[in-house]
């Protein structure tokens, strides 16, 4: 896996990822933190709001982004968008009241927003045979694990020695430290597509997200995805601190135990994939969770809870980890862009109707009632899944009769009376309506 690493470009570009993920990481535990302090009670529904609001930022921003900045040059964008957040995340810790916390997310998110489909993007480019890219998806994959585990770890021994309030500068450093690694490396630039409008550019990537069949089971799996992970990220606090009575630090170290069980999956999923395909693999991750949030109703100790978020992690890797993978195969390189913006914003739509769900029922009906309703959702959404996306998906087979025969994409075609025949994962871009 970790052979991938010798190309420079996506040795800084993962470095970067590491190092802005982990200062994220900071800021999510201190958010928490701050949440509780400023609702005490209610810090579920407060924690619940401003994730939400995020996902309002991720849905609304990605694709007007995308439409706007796909003709700029990538690493350019990047940067920009870097130190745009870094200068948000200096101002967390002077934050007072819940309606600074709503603004500053929102902000804070919006650049996220313009930030992460781009950056996802680039990755396919940089490493265009699909072992590397697989490797670097799982990599990526434990990246976002080590904020789960190394962020909550780190906040524990800071907060040992200081305020939550200045795990806030973590954030910042990650920021800038991911800025100044994107400048030290050429990027390459997404190939100009033909002139679209810009109602066209904005609506193109989710058009094309929702007529693959392949996506409209991935689309309902980032429901079941959503559903599981939001009992973590809301209601451990809750959970930790207020039913079980416990401190800070166990906050932390349950997140991270969280973070532990991805990262588990996301080591074995390289070798996994040589073997299944993605599909098998991302339904199995749906049932692992659905049956880990059955079991979270019969939990009631800080052991058992530790348990049930490490299974809720692996879940949770065995389904997002493949999904770039899914991407790829589903557009020409110039539609990609556009692609992984309709992914981010669907996906984090469906974060939008389960954080609240979380916050909102875990605080009205109880904790039983919030791990059996998110358990329903889960299951609805693999099953969803399993109905749209066939079980087996044969190479499309079609005939081009307006291409040039020296095209690039008919490399390999068959000639035969009336255009070229050839053979591929069905995709929907400019060459196939």
């Amino acid at each position: 896996m970790l052979f991938v690493l010798k190309n420079r470009t996506y040795r800084h570009l993962f470095l970067a990822q590491v190092i802005s993920l982990l200062g994220t990481g900071l800021a999510t535990v201190a958010l928490g933190l701050q949440a509780f302090e400023l609702a005490d009670g209610n810090a579920g529904m407060v924690l619940g709001t401003a994730l939400a609001i995020r996902m309002i930022a991720n849905v609304v921003v990605a694709p007007i982004a995308t439409a706007f900045t796909e003709q700029f040059p990538r690493r350019a964008m990047l940067v920009t968008l870097d130190l745009i957040r870094a200068a948000v995340a200096l101002c967390l810790p002077f934050i007072t009241g819940v309606w600074q916390v709503y603004t500053l997310i929102f902000l804070l998110q919006a650049a996220s927003a313009a930030f992460t489909p781009t950056f996802q993007a680039t990755i396919p480019d940089v490493l265009p045979d699909e072992d590397d890219y697989t490797n670097a998806l799982s990599l990526s994959r434990l990246a976002y694990d080590l904020e789960k585990v190394g962020s909550p770890l780190l906040a524990a021994a800071l907060l040992a020695l200081m305020s939550y309030h200045n795990l806030y500068l973590g954030t910042v450093v990650g920021f800038l430290a991911s800025a100044s690694l994107v400048v030290s490396v050429l990027l390459p630039d997404p190939k100009p597509g033909e002139p679209r409008s810009i109602y066209d550019r904005t609506t193109r990537g989710i058009r094309l997200y929702l007529t693959v069949p392949r996506l409209r089971g991935l689309f309902a799996l980032n429901l079941a995805v959503a559903a599981g992970g939001s009992m973590v990220f809301v209601n451990t606090v809750v959970l930790v601190q207020g039913a079980l009575g416990l401190g800070e630090r166990y906050t932390a170290m349950a997140l991270a135990a969280f973070g532990l069980g991805s990262m588990l999956a996301a080591l074995v999923l390289p070798r996994l994939l040589k073997k299944i395909d993605d599909r098998p693999a991302m339904l199995a991750g749906a049932a692992v969770l659905v049956a880990a949030l059955l079991a979270g109703l019969f939990t009631a100790s800080y052991a058992g809870l530790i348990v049930v978020w490490a299974v809720i992690g692996v879940g949770y890797s065995l389904v997002l980890t493949p999904s770039g993978r899914i991407l790829r195969r589903s557009a020409a390189p110039e539609d990609r862009p556009a692609l992984f913006a309709a992914q981010f914003a669907l996906s984090h739509g469906c974060w939008l109707i389960t954080y609240p769900l979380a916050g909102w029922f875990g605080a009205t009906a109880g904790i039983p009632a919030t791990y059996l309703g998110l358990a329903i959702i889960t299951a609805l959404g693999a099953t969803i899944a399993a109905l749209l996306w066939p079980g087996s998906e044969e190479d499309d087979r079609h005939v081009h009769r307006n291409l040039a025969p020296d095209h690039p994409h008919l490399a390999g075609a068959k000639a035969v009376p009336g255009g070229h025949e050839h053979a591929h994962p069905i995709r929907k871009d400019c060459y196939h309506a």
